[in-house]
């Protein structure tokens, strides 16, 4: 039974999933937020995202708008009128930066929007942490 709670750190770190379908970036970001303690699963499309986000039980979700299958638009509004996964934070993370772009996301339930040309990774933990203890 002692090994059950043997290391609580890991039953304790926020869950995250990233919906990012550039593998390089992704992979600079899943290393990044797994250095900072965090239990990351990357997924690389929409139907993917729907999918995890019910059965992962993310805590935050980092997403992409631009994405094959299913534009992160529609994951958001999906997400949101889903109670599993309706109060789940969503940042997304876009190379969108049109405030009309920035406009819908939010409109659609999104807790922040992130312009990838705009924010450097130390700025994006800072908003999930951020996002995280609100």
């Amino acid at each position: 039974m002692d090994e059950q709670n043997s290391n609580p750190a890991e039953t304790n770190a926020h869950k995250i999933l990233l919906v990012e379908d550039d593998d390089a970036l992704a992979s600079v970001y899943l290393k990044r937020l797994q250095a900072e303690g965090f239990d990351v699963k990357r997924v690389s499309n929409g139907e993917d995202a729907l999918a995890s986000a019910i059965d992962y039980k993310p805590n935050l979700v980092i997403l992409d708008i631009m994405m094959p299958k299913i534009s992160g638009f529609e994951v958001l509004d999906i997400m949101r009128n889903t109670p599993e996964t309706a109060k789940v934070k969503i940042v997304v993370l876009s190379a969108l930066g049109q405030d009309s772009d920035k406009e819908r996301a939010m409109s659609l339930g999104a807790d922040d929007y992130l312009v990838k040309s705009q924010v450097v990774i130390s700025d994006v933990i800072e908003k999930i942490k951020h996002h995280l203890t609100v």
